[in-house]
């Protein structure tokens, strides 16, 4: 286990839909696990959490069931979230008698009562006080953007369960749009399209793995195939198929399209000034959503602006709230916190 640094062990956490990311002050990312956890039904009790716990997935005895506590990137089951939470930071606080302070990344579109949500998990899960940061200002710090400066900025961040765009100047939001679209949509169509088209059903990591080897949103030269395995519907019988990139790329268009409209909404209420200001510097993409293949490219193509990858897309936010650690008492300041 990683100790902790500084007074009681300052902490930032991206809780995603899909992945936690942990940054300890001093020590950087410590921790990147799924945000699943395993529940032994018979006794109520947490069987395994992370890694370990995504593992079981769809391969679990009855007793025992694999599930995300997180939708959308907003607390769907507030229980396993927070005994998530415990035990993450347990993997990483030495002391167990500490109490740290937590920075949490947090949609932009995220309400009063998912906010209070967020804050009363973490509590609960031992902080001794919660700061929230909005998703799209923590990875654009994390991603080094130079947010203090009278400059238009724009954040793409695409994540497992949300899609956050954002304009920010001097520091802060000036106009943002939260889609509750994100790469599980896009492994849910795919899984839609085999069953529909092929008669086949796979698994939904079978489906994110295929969405990560041959996803793109733009035409590829040359376009790329993958074996598929899984069911037949029509026998019963394990089966396998060819998909190529084009035939993958049909299927994702509805939930892609989803996400870029929210970056044609937002890019339509940004005042004239800074639109020029983000025509020159470029779009920042962020989270895993951003790593499908020609994404960039498709950014490009719809906007006419210049889209660039962040240098670690999965976890500059987390890097970007854990930098924001420094800024405690600017972030207390604003009253955006929540005290025990």
């Amino acid at each position: 286990m990683l100790p902790a640094h500084g007074s009681g062990g300052d902490i930032a956490i991206d809780l995603g839909t899909a992945n936690t990311v942990v940054y300890v002050r001093g020590r950087g990312i410590v921790l990147s696990e799924p945000s699943v956890v395993a529940i032994d039904e018979g006794v109520g009790e947490v069987y395994a959490v992370g890694a370990e716990a995504q593992q079981m997935i769809g391969r679990t005895p009855a007793s025992i069931s694999a599930i995300r506590p997180l939708r959308h990137g907003v607390i769907a089951d507030f229980d396993v979230t927070e005994q998530m939470l415990r035990q993450f930071l347990a993997k990483v606080v030495r002391n167990r008698w500490a109490r740290p302070r937590l920075v949490m990344c947090a949609p932009s579109g995220i309400t009063d009562v998912e906010r209070r949500a967020m804050e009363e998990a973490s509590m609960s899960a031992g902080a001794r006080e919660v700061h929230l940061i909005e998703e799209p200002l923590a990875a654009a710090i994390g991603a080094g953007v130079p947010i203090d400066e009278p400059v238009g900025r724009m954040v793409l961040d695409v994540g497992g369960g949300t899609s956050e765009v954002a304009v920010i100047s001097l520091g802060a939001i000036v106009v943002s749009r939260s889609a509750r679209v994100g790469g599980y949509d896009l492994d849910d169509a795919i899984g839609a399209h085999i069953r529909d088209v092929h008669r086949m059903t796979i698994g939904s990591q079978s489906a994110e793995a295929i969405k990560q080897e041959i996803g793109s949103a733009a035409a590829l030269t040359p376009e790329i195939e993958t074996a598929v395995r899984g069911r037949d519907l029509v026998s019963g019988q394990p089966r396998e198929l060819r998909l190529d990139s084009a035939e993958l790329r049909e299927a994702i268009d509805a939930p892609l399209s989803g996400i870029l409209a929210a970056l044609h909404e937002t890019l339509e209420e940004t005042p004239p000034e800074l639109a020029g200001d983000i025509a020159r510097h470029g779009i920042l993409l962020a989270g895993g959503g951003a790593l499908l293949h020609a994404f960039a490219e498709r950014v490009q193509d719809e906007t006419g602006m210049t889209a660039y990858l962040a240098e670690s897309p999965l976890t500059c936010v987390a890097v970007g709230a854990g930098l924001a650690l420094e800024e405690l008492d600017a972030l207390s300041g604003s009253g955006d916190h929540r005290r025990r």
